[in-house]
């Protein structure tokens, strides 16, 4: 599955909150998009989605809904469980789009159900009720209703905020899985230096249009961090990937 945005524009009144942004995701691609708070990122990722109204095309958004939701899963920043079900329920709802109407888990569905439990630590908490888990926890199993709906195409904004270090990694370590698999992956991150060593490209958002778009070593330079981030900052190469190290803030 390939995302084609081509000059994907967001307004906001008269302002453009996403500016002409052409942007393309293919197979095998797990793409970290990055920026500061307020450079546009949100917006795109549910522009292209079809969630808001923009000007461009996405070749997500021309899909019809049914199509779309076997298509992409979407994880978004809220992580809200409104309904005190089990874990295992709540992610098998990732299902929902493969099923007809009123029919229930095939076995197929079960094993992705399954599958996604297991990706995300989750099988010993598959019988409590989610809203009764840590937020941590909660967040995990969101993910793995995402999983769980077993798409070509993942798409997730900041998905690793709130979770502990471990649990970071871990799930940024499935999303590159993932796409070492031949999915395509598009996620935002605050995290640098996991974006650093975990994405195959990034892309650098800023005031709502792309600075720059292309490995981590060629975007996440001591200069483009001080453009963007106002951030001083050594980037060292390591034998784990690149090492991002915050000196300070620049004024």
């Amino acid at each position: 599955m390939t995302l084609r945005l081509t000059d994907l524009t967001v307004k906001r009144g008269q302002c453009p909150v996403v500016d002409g942004v052409s942007l393309n995701v293919g197979a095998g691609e797990c793409v970290g998009l990055i920026g500061p708070n307020g450079a546009g990122k949100t917006t795109l990722m549910r522009a292209a989605l079809g969630l808001l109204p923009h000007d461009g095309t996405s070749s997500l958004a021309a899909l019809p809904a049914d199509e779309r939701a076997r298509t992409v899963a979407w994880l978004p920043q809220a992580r809200q469980i409104a309904w005190p079900v089990t874990v295992e329920v709540l992610v098998a709802l990732g299902r929902l789009p493969h099923l007809p109407a009123g029919s229930r888990l095939q076995p197929a569905d079960q094993a992705a159900v399954d599958a996604a439990l297991a990706r995300m630590g989750l099988e010993s908490l598959r019988h409590r009720t989610a809203t009764q888990l840590s937020g941590g926890e909660q967040a995990r199993v969101l993910i793995a209703r995402a999983l769980a709906q077993d798409t070509p195409l993942l798409m997730a904004d900041e998905p690793i905020a709130g979770l502990d270090p471990a649990a970071q990694l871990a799930t940024l370590q499935t999303f590159r899985a993932l796409a070492d698999e031949g999915r395509s992956v598009l996620v935002s991150l605050h995290d640098l230096g996991l974006a650093a060593r975990l994405c195959t490209r990034l892309v650098l958002m800023d005031r709502g249009r792309i600075v720059t778009d292309g490995a981590p070593q060629e975007v996440l330079t001591p200069g483009r961090l001080a453009q963007v981030f106002h951030l001083r900052a050594e980037v060292h190469q390591t034998a784990s990937g690149l090492l991002i190290e915050p000196l300070g803030v620049l004024t």
